[in-house]
């Protein structure tokens, strides 16, 4: 191992190896020729007890990142420049534990990071300094040690003795360390001094630090003073005090802290405050009634102590356990939505035949405008309970949810808690609305915070940091909401039940709109049922003209602007009354937004439609394929994902195979170039359900066979023809009967989910499944036309070679 030796201007001149144990230390510097002490623990021992047995040697750098358990640092973790120390002292406190005293050596560079110890090692390269000896150095000395002198007569904790060992000092880098090491400034200031090897950059560097923290400590010393005055001012306010204290004693007057106390103290007894919580309460109580009033300390013993008392720790509503009542109560706030209102009946069901069984957490999944929210408040009314709404959408911090230590000003209890106080009860039902939508950050973590509130088996202990007491969360009737499961966390997801409220048929959101929204509408917008009537026709048109959406809160917009377009002409006095007919629509709301005609697109070969999911609800997706002269180009463009390019892929690969089953000369691809493009291009997109659809659109470009008007499909492929199951099979149907689409053809592992399909839906549509592509493109695919075969005059007999060319047919034509 070779050897290296400090440079000259060290008056103790030490052997230091080229690798030596690394201590990265956080926040703490050591220059070289001076001392600090220094306990270490864990592997940092190990490291002491070798290092001890060798040279004394350790190299000390400061990290750049947190601790962390592993305790191992890469060469970009860690400042560039540290300090070899030498071990002066060493002492065991306990085990594992190491007290340190420590002098700075040389300045060294970590070359490389050396493993395979407990602890680290590195290959140093010791810096040499760059010693000046000018006038400029001498200037910048003396100017150094004056600003020195000032700062240690503003700071009473630095030893007057540090002022004349300073100036002993004629070393110029010597001082500027010396000095660097005993002000009080941020290691990171430190640090750049240390990086600095030049020793007259490194004097001006440590000037201006020298200069800040002196301006620091002389207005420290300003406002430490004007404190003292006031300080002085308090204390004979209080003097004050205790004698018209002791004057009101004598006058037989009540003081008015003590009758605060006792009032506490009685809001506490009748409380009935579980024995933990009475304890904590009481024990407050007692520092209240020893501090005066204005005292800041007051206000948050009084400010827990009205939390505490005013929670209600033992105060429930009676369930309405009537089942028939409340299942009217659901049928008139909600039309459809069979799913949540069973489940509702079966826990109203249980509590009746089991009064002390645990609420569910229920989670409602589903697009934006289908009745998540509001019907928390239909079940909160059908069960008899108070309900409370918290919207966690964009929540970063935890304390949100846990609440604030009271040590900080202005704390306060996490939104359950506080919800549980408006409440006024403790077993309401609460919502959790937009859970998906929870976001982390240094602050934490909500959605942790949410695994207790969200267990059943832990929440009756819920512990907010502000009460720091447990508070039983088992009666309460927790319903979250969200539009999409992946952005859950599992562990989060895991605790909930899910059930799912996809989108409306054209007939549920016209008896919707006839029974909920037109009233509504009509009120808000001052309106009577005399004055504003909406046909059918006209409902339909609106429905299939301006929106394309699973819920209905778009149609409510639309139905709004109608009803105010009509109450500005009678305010004019130009109407007294008007009944909506089709014809009208256009008049109030514009031209069709939605197109509705999608025959209209299916006009030749390659074009097929797809199934689409999305977290707003279904969707149709249109699928173009055009062929050109190229050599075996395919380009994919509408802005497609990594698995839905793969998937084109697929179908390309699948067709070229099978070119001869589905009549396509097999050599079509050698002189073709294929562009797939999926419209509405400005919408990423991506998933495997288009890879049946994309496979059809080719297979018709090819064969010149156009797709079945009114059919569309989804499903994923496989290299060998096989169509697999795919997802969101409710949410596609839903749509595709949206936009008038007659025939689909699903996945045959997707038979089951049919179920969920509303029957009217299933009456209009008809399913085809299917096991593989050959089944798709028979069913796809308009049956070939069959050609005229003119007579030919006969001709000689071709060559071979010809003959071949010509049997094998030209691209992209049926044989």
């Amino acid at each position: 191992m070779t050897e290296q030796h400090v440079p000259q201007q060290n008056k103790n001149t030490f052997n230091i190896p080229e690798v030596i144990p690394v201590l990265p230390l956080h926040n703490v510097i050591i220059f070289p020729k001076t001392m600090i002490p220094l306990e270490v623990t864990g592997s940092a021992s190990t490291l002491v007890d070798e290092a001890m047995t060798k040279d004394r040697l350790v190299g000390l750098i400061m990290s750049r990142k947190e601790p962390d358990k592993a305790n191992k640092y890469k060469k970009e973790d860690l400042h560039p420049v540290g300090t070899c120390a030498m071990i002066m002292k060493m002492a065991k406190t306990m085990e594992n534990h190491t007290q340190l005293l420590l002098q700075g050596v040389s300045r060294f560079t970590i070359e490389e990071i050396i493993e395979g110890k407990p602890y680290q090692q590195a290959r140093i390269k010791l810096i040499e300094e760059k010693e000046a000896k000018d006038l400029e150095t001498e200037a910048l000395m003396a100017n150094l040690l004056s600003l020195f002198d000032r700062i240690l007569k503003l700071s009473p904790f630095l030893p007057p003795e540090f002022g004349p060992m300073a100036n002993s000092i004629t070393e110029a880098g010597t001082l500027a360390d010396l000095i660097a090491s005993i002000i009080n400034a941020p290691a990171e200031e430190k640090q750049k001094v240390l990086n600095i090897a030049d020793v007259k950059k490194r004097l001006k560097e440590l000037t201006l630090m020298v200069n800040h923290q002196m301006e620091v400590l002389e207005l420290g010393n300003k406002i430490q003073t004007r404190v003292k005055d006031d300080i002085d001012k308090t204390q004979r306010d209080y003097y004050l005090r205790q004698q018209l204290k002791a004057i009101k004693q004598e006058l037989g007057e009540s003081d008015e802290n003590a009758v605060e106390t006792d009032e506490y103290r009685k809001k506490i007894e009748e409380k009935n405050l579980p024995e933990e919580a009475k304890k904590e309460a009481f024990r407050e109580l007692e520092r209240l009634s020893r501090m005066h009033p204005s005292s800041a300390e007051y206000t948050v013993s009084s400010t827990y102590l009205d939390w505490i008392t005013a929670l209600p720790w033992h105060t429930s509503t009676t369930d309405n356990l009537d089942i028939a009542k409340a299942r009217q109560v659901l049928d008139e706030d909600h039309y459809s939505l069979a799913k949540p209102k069973k489940r509702i009946i079966e826990y109203l069901a249980v509590r009746k035949l089991k009064p002390d069984s645990k609420g569910p957490i229920l989670c409602f999944v589903g697009p934006p405008g289908t009745g998540k929210t509001s019907l928390g408040h239909s079940i909160a009314r059908a069960l008899g309970r108070k309900f409370v709404r918290i919207s966690l959408g964009g929540v970063h911090d935890e304390a949100e949810i846990r609440g604030h230590r009271r040590t900080y000003i202005g704390a306060l209890p996490g939104r359950i808690i506080q919800g549980l106080r408006r409440a006024e009860s403790n077993n309401p039902v609460f919502m959790l609305d937009e859970i998906d939508k929870v976001g982390s950050d240094f602050r934490g973590d909500p959605s942790s915070a949410l695994l207790e509130v969200l267990d059943p088996q832990q929440n009756n202990t819920f512990s907010d940091h502000y009460l720091d007491v447990p508070f039983d969360l088992s009666s309460v009737m927790f319903i979250t909401t969200a539009n999409m499961l992946d952005t859950i966390p599992p562990a989060l997801l895991d605790r909930l039940e899910v059930i799912e409220l996809n989108g409306y048929t054209q007939e549920e959101k016209i008896k919707i709109a006839e029974r909920y929204l037109i009233p509504r509408q009509l009120k808000e917008n001052g309106l009577t049922a005399a004055q504003f009537n909406l046909t059918a026709k006209a409902l339909q048109t609106i429905i299939t003209g301006y929106t394309r959406e699973a819920g209905v809160r778009n149609l409510e917009r639309e139905i709004a602007n109608a009803c105010r377009g009509i109450a500005a002409q009678i305010a004019e006095g130009n109407l007294k009354s008007k009944t909506l007919t089709e014809k009208d629509i256009a008049k109030y709301l514009g031209p069709v937004r939605v197109p509705t005609d999608i025959d209209s697109r299916i006009t030749k070969p390659g074009i097929a439609i797809g199934l689409a999911w999305t977290p707003v609800g279904g969707d149709t997706l249109f699928i173009e394929a055009t062929a050109m002269r190229g050599k075996k180009g395919l380009a994919l463009t509408g802005q497609l994902g990594d698995v839905m390019k793969e998937s084109a892929a697929a179908a390309m690969s699948f067709i070229r195979t099978n070119a001869e089953d589905l009549g396509i000369d097999s050599e079509f691809y050698d002189n073709m170039d294929i562009h797939v493009h999926v419209p509405a291009g400005a919408i990423p997109k991506d998933g495997p359900s288009a890879g049946v659809t994309m496979l059809t659109a080719l297979t018709s470009l090819l064969t010149k066979r156009k797709v079945k008007k009114n059919l569309a499909m989804t499903g994923e492929i496989t290299l060998r023809g096989a169509v697999l199951p795919v997802g969101g099979i409710k949410e596609k149907v839903l749509a595709a009967y949206r936009a008038g689409i007659k025939t689909i053809l699903l996945p045959e592992w997707n038979r089951k989910d049919i179920e969920d399909i509303p029957v009217n839906v299933q009456k209009n549509i008809s399913f085809h499944f299917v096991k593989d592509m050959m089944e798709v493109i028979k069913l796809a695919l308009e049956p070939v036309k069959e050609r005229r075969v003119k007579k030919k005059v006969p001709q000689k007999k071709a060559s071979s070679a010809s003959a071949k060319k010509r049997t094998s047919g030209s691209p992209g034509k049926v044989k």
